[in-house]
């Protein structure tokens, strides 16, 4: 049964009657570009053929109430107090249903009208595994209540009022990135987003090259106050920066030679963290007329490198994230491999030829079971849409 069918289901015997209406939103996961999307950096995501399917229908009050089946839960709470983050029973409100009532607040915020409903929603995005769950389950949830509430947001717009949600309500302070890939998602390309304009275009993906995402099965605890702790590195690098380039505003208005020469105004924790992003931000910029004349070898030795700065500078990988990406490199038909997404945890992305993503998946699961006694979940995906309603 797939997850369109779950939901149907569920809603239904939940509620008595078929739903009125069908959205969903993909995860997503980054080829390029990690840890800069809140420098005001370029990053190169795509959304995956995984994601967040809601079903639901108008309540007719001001009350929603929301059943999450992978966890087995619900939750009921008033529209006209999802400030308060508290549920009907005046209790908080549980960690995941801050995301969609975060993403109701947001809307809110920007004088949308965000009515009651009755849903029920599942997801085949892994949940901690840094493929953007939550920002799959916020671009869901605001797609149901732009139908429901008789209103449209460019894609761009839905992004913004997730990160919002994320930032001013759920407590991490992401970027742009992963709203952005969930809502302006394109099949079969790469996103080339310019996180301080907001100016994003498409780019190639080779036809015969696959996107394999392999999961480690580790998951972290305190990720998101490592990665706000990464965030402040960077924000400290600009202030000290700043004392030779008084107009620098972030990291991206810095080459890597000046900071070379101005590296010694850090403390050497900051300078290994700052000089990953600046690092980062040219690489990234490398990449793409490669993806233009169809290089994948080259642009696979950057994810690699990427992956290095990633575990030696910027200090966000773990054992198990560099063990799969050294198993995975090697193998024929792999281009590049490395972590993606915050780090410590979750998984690993990888370029490959796409005549050789069994194999390769197979042989990658072996050694990787081998060394650490863990199953990996290896997921063969494709570049995909964004966010939509479907009925």
């Amino acid at each position: 049964m797939d997850i369109q069918e779950t939901v149907t289901r569920e809603f239904t015997k939940k509620f008595g009657e078929e739903p009125a209406h069908m959205a969903h939103a993909p995860g997503r996961v980054n080829l390029l570009g990690e840890h800069v999307d809140y420098n005001d950096g370029l990053v190169m995501p795509a959304a995956i053929n995984l994601a967040t399917w809601i079903a639901f229908s108008p309540s007719g009050s001001d009350r929603s109430t929301l059943v999450a089946v992978d966890l087995h839960d619900e939750s009921t709470f008033d529209m006209t107090g999802v400030k308060s983050k508290t549920a009907d029973d005046g209790e908080p409100l549980s960690e995941w249903a801050r995301y969609p009532a975060g993403m109701a607040w947001s809307l809110q915020e920007k004088g949308l009208s965000v009515p009651g409903m009755r849903a029920v929603f599942s997801s085949d995005v892994p949940r901690g595994a840094s493929l953007s769950s939550s920002a799959s389950v916020e671009m869901t949830f605001g797609k149901a209540w732009e139908k429901l509430g008789g209103w449209s947001l460019p894609p761009m717009e839905l992004a913004l009022a997730g990160q919002r949600a994320e930032n001013k309500y759920v407590g991490m302070n992401c970027g742009i990135m992963d709203q952005f890939a969930s809502a302006c998602g394109e099949k079969d390309r790469l996103l080339l987003l310019d996180c301080r304009s907001l100016e994003y275009r498409t780019l190639p993906l080779p036809e015969d090259v696959a996107i394999v995402i392999a999961d480690t099965s580790v998951r972290r605890t305190l990720v998101t106050s490592a990665y706000n702790q990464r965030r402040a590195s960077c924000e400290e690098a600009v202030r000290l920066l700043q004392q030779k380039m008084p107009a620098l505003k972030s990291l991206r208005d810095i080459t890597v030679e000046e900071f070379n020469r101005l590296a010694s105004l850090l403390p050497q924790e900051t300078e290994m963290r700052a000089r990953h992003v600046v690092v980062e931000i040219e690489r990234t910029s490398r990449a793409i007329p490669m993806l233009e004349k169809g290089d994948v070898e080259s642009f696979g030795q950057l994810m690699n490198e990427c992956h290095a700065s990633l575990r030696d500078l910027f200090g966000v990988s773990g054992p198990e994230l560099d063990l799969m990406a050294r198993l995975a490199q090697p193998i024929p038909g792999c281009y590049g491999a490395r972590q993606t997404g915050g780090g410590f945890a979750g998984c690993t992305v990888n370029l490959v030829k796409k005549e050789c993503t069994v194999d390769f998946s197979r042989i990658l699961s072996s050694q990787y079971e081998k060394q650490t006694g863990l199953h990996p979940a290896v997921y063969i995906c494709q570049a995909s849409s964004g966010a939509s309603i479907d009925y």
